[in-house]
């Protein structure tokens, strides 16, 4: 339920009917003067409003919001990995499916890297404001090289993408199960002028060799993460809402550029969750022992090497240098006061300069109870982007003391 208006609350005179309260109460037909009502507390204030928002409400969506909104932030993140993955993989392989069975009669090669584009512009904005809508275990790989993420959220990341990437293949192969059937007479092949392995996993041209199919992935997942650092890099001022839409450009650029040698896998989980859900929708072991086991493992362990390489690559060259910008510095200021507030409730003192923010954070309980802290604490906190947490020492207690943190932005 949403806060009531604080302006509806702390005027006792924004209402007509709290005005008509401060006036004496005149009975016209018996001509008395009666003492005025009593006011209202700002508590019974506060109830009915909560009351009045909750009999206006008849959104069925917004109710059912309320009771099964997860609270707990690393699990909503979970599930958004897993099925933005698997609406990336749904999609993507469809449109595979539309350009292998017919032929590229209802498509051509351009519609597919188009068709992938749009899919990961649509999934990434389901997703980024809730885990970061990584969609892609090399993605998270380097997110965890550079202290943005912890261990067990990569953990938990890869095992979602990849349970998500098994699942959207899964949902390709039903919504086309007839169309594959009649194109190849129920007899699953990998490799021929019948095959349909390629609708789900990518397997490299006839010319590529083992070492040129490493570099393909490595380079391409390099460009990819040279291009995402680029978007989500607050000192570039892109702004969150179009960031999902210069992504999915990314990913058609090098799907027009770098998709002929073994079809731009550039994902760990885009790879292996469908490669394992041929294997067992009847393609057999053929999917992984491809070129006497010389394949299946380049489009996994490539690109996490690639994604590590363009995003430290990307820092040395760009992102190092770039000059901070004061507007982007007072929005992850106000990040950071908003992360102190929500997390312990607290009112936040600051002045700043251009990077660097002093803050002095008082506990709300201590300021009831006129309790004057008297113990002070100093501690750095690097903030690197948008999504990281607040560490306080441990033997903090929060309830008695002050904190002087200096936040570097």
């Amino acid at each position: 339920m949403r806060e009531p208006d604080v302006a509806l609350l702390g005027n006792v005179h924004s209402n007509p009917m709290d005005q008509m309260e401060d006036q004496p109460y005149i009975d016209n037909e018996h001509h008395q003067i009666s003492p005025p009502p009593k006011k209202r507390s700002l508590k019974e204030r506060l109830i009915a409003v909560q009351q009045m928002d909750k009999a206006m409400s008849f959104n069925l969506v917004d109710r059912i919001r309320q009771r099964a909104h997860i609270t707990n932030e690393l699990y909503r993140a979970v599930l958004a990995e897993f099925f933005c993955t698997a609406f990336l993989l749904f999609a993507g392989c469809c449109v595979n499916a539309q350009y292998i069975i017919s032929k590229t009669r209802y498509n051509e090669w351009i519609g597919v890297s188009v068709g992938w584009g749009l899919s990961l512009f649509i999934a990434v904005c389901m997703g980024h404001r809730i885990s970061g809508a990584h969609l892609n275990p090399a993605v998270s790989f380097f997110q965890l090289t550079q202290g943005k993420i912890s261990p067990i959220r990569f953990f938990l990341f890869v095992i979602a993408q990849n349970v998500g990437a098994f699942v959207g293949a899964m949902f390709c192969f039903l919504v086309y199960y007839d169309a594959i059937n009649s194109y190849d007479g129920g007899d699953r092949q990998v490799t021929g002028n019948r095959a349909t392995a390629g609708i789900f996993a990518t397997y490299p041209a006839p010319y590529l060799s083992m070492l040129g199919g490493c570099f393909d992935q490595v380079l391409g997942t390099a460009i990819l993460c040279i291009g995402i650092g680029t978007i989500v890099d607050r000192r570039n001022r892109v702004p969150p809402f179009i960031q999902p839409a210069f992504i999915g450009l990314l990913l058609m650029l090098i799907g027009m550029t770098l998709g002929m040698n073994c079809g731009y896998a550039i994902n760990p989980a885009r790879d292996f969750g469908p490669r394992l859900f041929t294997l067992v929708a009847g393609y057999g072991w053929r999917v992984f022992d491809y070129r006497d086991y010389k394949w299946f493992w380049i489009p996994i362990i490539c690109p996490m090497i690639g994604a590590v390489f363009g995003a430290w690559i990307y820092e040395a060259f760009i992102g190092f240098h770039m000059p901070d910008d004061p507007e982007t510095t007072l929005c992850m200021v106000c990040c950071v006061f908003s992360q102190l507030c929500d997390s312990y409730g607290q009112f936040v003192r600051c002045t700043a300069s251009s990077t660097i923010v002093m803050c002095t954070v008082t506990c709300v309980r201590c300021t009831s109870s006129r309790n004057d802290p008297t113990v002070s604490i100093s501690s750095t906190v690097t903030v690197p982007n948008t999504n990281s947490r607040i560490k306080y020492p441990s033997n903090v207690d929060l309830c008695r003391m002050k904190h002087s943190i200096q936040i570097v932005v």
